[in-house]
């Protein structure tokens, strides 16, 4: 029997993905064989990568406005939804993205939230937050920063942003429960939760549970739907909306044809808001006046 893997390991391998795919600048999908970085050699590959990395973008839920507003470098076709779909930002927010990876929801959230906004971008990978940073100062934007830390450990202050966000990292998280009080911890009375990430729905092969790859590549790593509130109740939340979305079966086919990981995860828009006098607050009477 596999012995299960300790919170390092679970990180370790995240991070030699994630590092591996910013060192090479070719973008792939959340699956475990859609893409191959080590295969990204010449220009040539990289621009069918990024084609790649643009289709995927589409079937997800980005729009071809979207993907023109970014810079290209910085969409690694990484995302299982598009947070700022349901995010519903606005001019001056200050907005905190987690596990933002080489930057592309932090640079459609900065143009949402404009110069009057912030857009802060966590990732635990050394090499996509200064694959970020690059991209950013060569793009131009000054109402973004880049920040490594890990998102069970915000390097952020308390009560700093109207917003959170996230694509399709908190179920690479071995500490999923952190993630969310960590969430809570930065957001302002009254601030929400807006994420994009895959569900568990059904009982994962147990075998699933401790290989590294699937886990790397947000697979095995997903909590059901009921988890998952549970573990934003937990945390404070209030308001909470989990969202399974049935058309995403068609990319998550794509991931590992033939293995059929669409009867077992599915991508979901999670929301949710952090009550305005505490966490003890009934939903019902959490409104900002």
């Amino acid at each position: 029997m596999t012995e299960p893997k300790n919170d390092d390991v679970v990180r370790e391998a995240v991070r030699d993905r994630y590092a591996e795919i910013a060192r090479t600048g070719s973008p792939c999908c959340c699956g475990p064989t859609c893409c191959d970085p080590s295969s990204a050699a010449g220009d040539t590959t990289v621009s069918l990568a990024r084609k790649a990395g643009h289709d995927e973008s589409l079937k997800v839920g980005y729009t071809e406005e979207d993907l023109a507003t970014a810079p290209e470098a910085a969409n690694l076709g990484l995302g299982c939804g598009n947070p700022q779909a349901i995010a519903e930002l606005k001019a001056g927010e200050v907005v905190v993205d987690l596990g933002a990876g080489a930057g592309f929801d932090c640079f459609l959230a900065a143009r949402a939230v404009g110069p009057a906004g912030l857009v802060i971008g966590v990732d635990m990978t050394s090499e996509m937050v200064a694959k970020a940073r690059e991209i950013a100062r060569e793009a131009g934007y000054e109402n973004v920063h880049f920040r490594l830390g890990e998102i069970e450990h915000l390097p952020v202050a308390d009560q700093t942003a109207d917003v959170v966000i996230s694509n399709c990292v908190i179920n690479l998280s071995p500490d999923k429960p952190a993630v969310y009080g960590e969430a809570f911890r930065v957001l302002k009375p009254g601030g929400r939760l807006a994420v994009s990430d895959v569900v568990a729905t059904g009982g994962l092969p147990p075998e699933w549970r401790d290989d590294m790859r699937l886990l790397s590549a947000c697979i095995s790593g997903a909590s059901t739907v009921s988890e998952t509130e549970e573990m934003l109740r937990e945390a404070g939340f209030v308001e909470i909306s989990i969202r399974p979305k049935d058309q995403s079966r068609e990319f998550i086919r794509e991931w590992e044809p033939g293995r059929r990981l669409e009867d077992f995860v599915l991508s979901a828009s999670i929301c949710a808001k952090k009550p305005c006098r505490g966490s003890d607050v009934l939903a019902e009477e959490t409104r900002c006046l």
